[in-house]
């Protein structure tokens, strides 16, 4: 996302302060005062006309006396002056604007004179912005801030002066501290990108209320999220909470999804913010699950296992080393499992007696340290010592630790010593165990982002059937198809519905009923009624002629008096399915506004709660992600595992949620989908009820979606010197495995050549980056021979623009004995007209004078080549 100004932003050589003020209680006034109080080092510049000076700054009385043009001006003046102001900046070339108040009339007004001028503006109605790396403290904050690596956005001004008060107070501080108001201009995206880059940076916690462009977000918090962890409180989840912060109406789950899907990790509440940035600012990357906790009492360490066992995380086992060694250091008295009980009695002795074969030992991931305050260990004293003991140890930098001090008046000391050593520190166990839990669930969403998905079997779609079907439909204006209409859009790819058929009245419902044989089922048929249960539109088990027609003249004269204007277009006829074992479940598709359409999955029933009964995802899913839609809808009980003779197969299901993902990807006029029920057994599934709501699409349908999907309409079929058949296509998740086993085949000179050092071997986590990439930040084609039999890359080429979409670094390989059969050259004209279609300037890369195979070609290709000898490398460039 845009990266351009946002230096001016973050690190201002030059400020100027527009509305400037000596009166104590003026919003200028505040401003001067925090500037000079944050010791920004380059030239302020407080304009005006009322004084020579303001607070001892030499002043100016407009604008357009400016010395200099200023990287960054803050307004604070009336917001009837707010455009006339904005247009004077931007008329002398000022980069970057603060808005502090502004009224939404004159939103749209703002946004048009920063896009004339290309001014970037943050807010308006923003507090400011903070970064105490660089003496900046250009906001309306009433607190200081402390030097930190922890960086905070947030659109909320009250929350953001909550967290300074409470951060000061604890010590904690900030790499930067942003405050975004309205986002007229500058959004959470373009910063994350920001600082995903910067290297004051090394954790982010967001505040949200709303997002503006889903697609933006994800793909920025995705990207920033695999280089440093990214915390986030979203406020709005009821509905009544979301219509008083003017949000749109949306489902909450969805933001759990997508949080999830881009590796984040929600935190829930204002008690779980703070110990969020307890953690963040003094973080340890873990490294596993386990957690071993060490107590001078039994309760405390209760209380910290249940709370561990309610979110579902892991105690460590003690191994026979680290058994041997605590057991000479501690009494016999002291049964040594896990909670570690050094009872009421514990000196601060035994205390450090205990924590030192603990450091040693690699049995737990993480350490967890609970002191009550003790006349015989006191807390200072025990703290002091426990932060001295684990400065000195070898391993005492790299273990993550916890430490949860319990009690006020005799702890409040100690943990602020915690602090300073850079030690994460609680009052209460379960906000000890909750920080632990925010890391293993945020290690969680790191190993499902990078999780390698299995090719699915059995999968089919006839896009162009289902495609005809619906496109028939519109132009009919049928826009609700129910089981019977949607029939055949749903087997084409594969999803087997029971056998439909519609009856006009009772007489043609028992015709039908005798040819397909009893029992069945009976089912209204109305565009008006959706919910059949409101008139018992249902009948089931209907075992002869007489049943059949008794109940199709009910549902009749039920819908006639409870809905008379209502239309009845017939009525359903299905063989009854068989039950017996099997499990109802349910699986829907709606439109969300913020984040498209989303993925539910859950057992149903007639008073079915999206809010509450269903697990969300995200499309487009995959095995990997379809499957932990599956555990999540088990985990959280959304689907509830029965004893049946045949038990739920989560890979069938999986397999299944993957077809109704390319179904809604390959057919962008489907808005809603209901199955339910679908009746599950084992490995089979049958669709007993369906019904789907169309429109029309205008302009691009892939917009839609919150991520990009793979981008099928850029596969090209190619022919090699010799004539050869090749596939060229975007990388995909699954071709992980055929990516390392390319590598494989690639001679080591070529890797050097490639990466420019000497790899050994490519990590998960290396070929993870390289497959499962998000094709809105960088595109990566593989060549890959025998598609449809045995596939096999044979060469691959990439590039990633930067944040401006002005230029892109590119790279291609191809296998060190498929050379000279013109695969190199055409990988590179697919990327070449793939970056100038999408508004790129110029391909650059960077090689050695050794590598004459790919200078050959870059010329060949008409690249501009800089032979640079003193630092041994070739720049190679293309302007598109």
């Amino acid at each position: 996302m845009s990266q351009r100004g946002l230096e001016a932003l973050l690190r201002p050589k030059s400020i100027a302060v527009i509305g400037a003020s000596e009166k104590p209680e003026r919003a200028g006034s505040v401003m001067m005062r925090n500037l000079l109080a944050g010791g920004f080092a380059g030239p302020i510049l407080p304009i005006t006309p009322n004084s020579r000076s303001v607070q001892g700054v030499l002043a100016y009385p407009s604008i357009d006396k400016l010395p200099i043009t200023p990287d960054l001006a803050v307004i604070c003046t009336h917001h009837r002056r707010n455009l006339q102001c904005l247009e004077q900046l931007g008329q002398l070339g000022c980069k970057t604007v603060i808005i502090l108040s502004s009224p939404t009339s004159q939103f749209a007004e703002l946004k048009q004179c920063c896009q004339r001028y290309s001014i970037r503006l943050l807010g308006p109605n923003s507090l400011g912005v903070l970064a105490p790396w660089q003496g900046l403290n250009a906001s309306f904050s009433p607190v200081p801030i402390l030097k930190g690596k922890l960086a905070f956005i947030s659109q909320s001004a009250a929350v953001s002066n909550t967290i300074l008060d409470w951060a000061k107070h604890r010590g904690v501080g900030f790499s930067y501290f942003i405050a975004l108001g309205d986002s007229v201009d500058i959004d959470i995206d373009h910063l994350l990108d920001f600082l995903a880059r910067d290297s004051k940076t090394s954790a982010i916690l967001l505040y949200l209320e709303h997002i503006h462009d889903a697609r933006r977000f994800l793909s920025a918090s995705r990207s920033a999220s695999r280089n440093k962890p990214i915390l986030v409180v979203k406020s709005g989840r009821t509905k009544r909470a979301q219509k008083l912060l003017g949000e749109q109406q949306n489902l909450d789950a969805a933001y759990d999804a997508a949080i999830q899907r881009a590796g984040l990790l929600r935190v829930q509440d204002t008690h779980e913010m703070f110990s969020a940035v307890e953690t963040l600012s003094h973080m340890s990357p873990l490294r596993g699950e386990r957690l071993f906790i060490v107590s001078n009492g039994a309760s405390p360490a209760a209380m910290a296992l249940d709370a561990l066992f309610r979110r579902n995380g892991k105690l460590a086992i003690l191994g026979e080393e680290t058994t041997k060694a605590l057991k000479i250091q501690l009494p016999e008295t002291i049964s040594l499992h896990n909670p570690l009980d050094l009872k009421d009695d514990s000196t601060v002795e035994r205390y450090i007696a205990a924590l030192k074969p603990l450091l040693d030992s690699h049995d737990h991931d993480a350490l967890l340290l609970i002191h009550s305050p003790s006349a015989i260990a006191p807390c200072i004293q025990t703290a002091t010592k426990v932060i001295e003991t684990i400065r000195k140890h070898p391993r005492g930098k790299w273990l993550t630790i916890f430490t949860n001090w319990c009690g006020e008046y005799s702890s409040q000391e100690a943990r602020r010593l915690f602090s300073e050593a850079g030690i994460p520190t609680y009052r209460t166990p379960e906000g000890a165990i909750t920080a632990f839990m925010h890391m293993v669930e945020y290690r969680r969403n790191q190993k499902q982002l990078t999780e390698t998905p299995a090719l699915p079997a059995n999968i089919t779609a006839n896009t162009a059937r289902a495609h005809q079907c619906i496109q028939q439909a519109l132009e009919q204006g049928n826009s609700r198809l129910d089981t019977h209409e949607v029939q055949p859009i749903l087997e084409a790819y594969g999803l087997n519905t029971l056998p439909t058929w519609i009856a006009h009245n009772s007489d043609e419902a028992v015709n039908i009923a005798q040819q397909i044989g009893y029992p069945v089922a009976l089912k209204l048929r109305s565009p008006d009624i959706p919910h059949k249960s409101e008139v018992q539109g249902v009948m089931l088990y209907l075992r002869n002629a007489n049943e059949v027609k008794a109940s199709a003249q009910a549902i009749i004269e039920r819908v006639n008096q409870n809905f008379p204007h209502a239309r009845i277009q017939g009525l359903l006829v299905q063989s009854m399915a068989n039950r017996a074992g099997a499990q109802e479940l349910r699986i829907a598709v709606e439109q969300d506004e913020v984040f498209g359409p989303l993925i539910m999955l859950g057992e149903g029933g007639i008073e079915w709660s999206q809010e509450t009964q269903a697990a969300v995802a995200l499309p487009p899913l995959n095995m990997a992600l379809a499957r932990y839609l599956v555990i999540q809808a088990i985990k959280s009980r959304k689907i509830k595992l029965r004893g049946a003779p045949q038990s739920l197969d989560v890979l069938a299901l999986s397999r299944l949620l993957v077809q109704v993902s390319n179904l809604l990807l390959d057919c962008p006029q489907i808005v809603r989908l209901d199955i339910h029920p679908l009746l599950a057994s084992g490995d089979e599934f049958t669709l007993l009820d369906v019904s789907m709501e169309l429109s029309s699409i205008d302009g691009d349908p892939r917009t839609r979606l919150a991520i990009r999907p793979y981008p099928s309409e850029l596969e090209e079929s190619i022919k090699l010197k010799g004539g050869a058949e090749c596939l060229l296509r975007p990388i995909l998740p699954e071709d992980e495995p055929l990516l390392k086993d390319f590598i494989g085949q690639v001679t080591k000179e070529d890797l050097y050549y490639r990466y420019f050092s000497e790899i050994s071997e490519f990590t998960h986590d290396d070929l993870a980056n390289m497959t499962q990439i998000d094709y809105d930040r960088e595109m990566a084609f593989v060549a890959v021979r025998h598609p449809k039999t045995t596939p096999e890359i044979i060469g691959v080429t990439r590039a990633i623009a930067d944040p401006d979409n002005v230029e892109a670094e590119f790279a291609v390989l191809v296998r060190s004995d498929l050379k000279g059969i013109t695969l190199g050259y055409q990988l590179m004209i697919k990327l070449i007209n793939y970056t100038r279609e999408h508004g790129i300037s110029r391909l650059n890369a960077i090689t050695m004078p050794e590598n004459r195979t790919m200078i050959k070609l870059a010329k060949k290709l008409g690249f501009t080549i800089d032979v640079q000898f003193e630092d041994s490398i070739v720049n190679l460039s293309l302007e598109l």
